[in-house]
């Protein structure tokens, strides 16, 4: 009896295999494309949220007609006079509160799924945070001109001129950069909007409020004056003041900056990573 014929086969060609495919690798050139990009989705939720248009035009009208008409008399017995001390306080005040914004975006973007839509993308991971941030850098601008517009209906007439005025307006969102990363991680820790909404609002108020914003350090108690002239919203504000009343802001201005890298330096960090854990 005669064995059966033993079938060789060939063996497997080692090559053929399908082997996993390495992930494109994300430079942070590419993931400030990709965050550019997302960009453009962020101004889209402002044009199609015209709540949040009326809230950036009516705010800035009611703190400078409450802080100039009401307190502006009592204070310096001459509303003009104070009229023109506090609009680049006010300017900067309403900035750093827009920055809330950023973190309330984020954490409803996550609440609703979105960010999970985003992880199953071709994209950098850290996109989605970069291009919220950047979106929001138009908001704080639309910001800025209201309350200059509002100031100007008022009699407002910078003595910087139009020069003064931009670099005044450059230097808040500078520092509206720093805090928005600050925004975005507390966005990121919190699990609610309306949390963040909350815990952002106690920090913003003694930032803003002890401040050399809407009186002068000097006047406030010594405790308060301690820590109004280290904080940096009196930085940010004494430069705008400066740069709008064309006088020299050496020092404030590299306060500022300098306030604005420690602030990105922080939190940038931190928002990412808290971002990875998250999304």
């Amino acid at each position: 009896m005669n064995a059966a014929p033993t079938v060789e086969h060939p063996a497997p060609d080692e090559s053929a295999r399908e082997r996993p495919r390495a992930a494109p690798r994300v430079t942070p050139l590419t993931a400030l494309q990709h965050g550019t990009l997302l960009t453009w989705r962020s101004l889209l939720k402002i044009k199609r949220n015209p709540e949040e248009i009326l809230g950036l035009t009516f705010m800035p009208l009611m703190f400078v007609a409450l802080f100039v008409f009401v307190f502006g008399q009592a204070l310096m017995g001459d509303w003009q006079q104070y009229r023109d001390f506090i609009i680049p306080g006010i300017t900067a005040q309403s900035v750093i509160f827009a920055t809330l914004g950023t973190g309330v975006s984020l954490n409803t973007d996550i609440e609703k799924g979105i960010f999970d839509r985003f992880r199953s993308l071709p994209i950098a991971r850290s996109a989605p945070l970069i291009g919220a941030v950047l979106g929001d850098m138009v908001r704080y601008l639309l910001t800025i001109v209201m309350v200059l517009l509002v100031g100007i209906a008022i009699g407002f007439r910078p003595e910087g001129g139009w020069f003064g005025t931009v670099a005044a307006g450059a230097v808040v969102m500078v520092f509206a950069f720093g805090l928005c990363w600050m925004s975005a991680f507390v966005g990121l820790l919190m699990r609610t909007p309306m949390a963040v909404q909350t815990f952002g609002t106690i920090w913003m108020f003694p930032l803003t409020f002890g401040s050399s914003t809407f009186v002068e350090p000097d006047a406030m108690p010594t405790w308060m004056r301690v820590f109004a002239e280290v904080n940096p919203v009196t930085h940010v504000t004494d430069t705008m003041r400066g740069l709008m009343d064309g006088e020299a802001v050496t020092r404030p201005l590299l306060l500022t900056l300098l306030w604005t890298l420690v602030i990105v330096a922080v939190f940038f960090p931190l928002a990412m990573r808290a971002y990875r854990k998250r999304a």
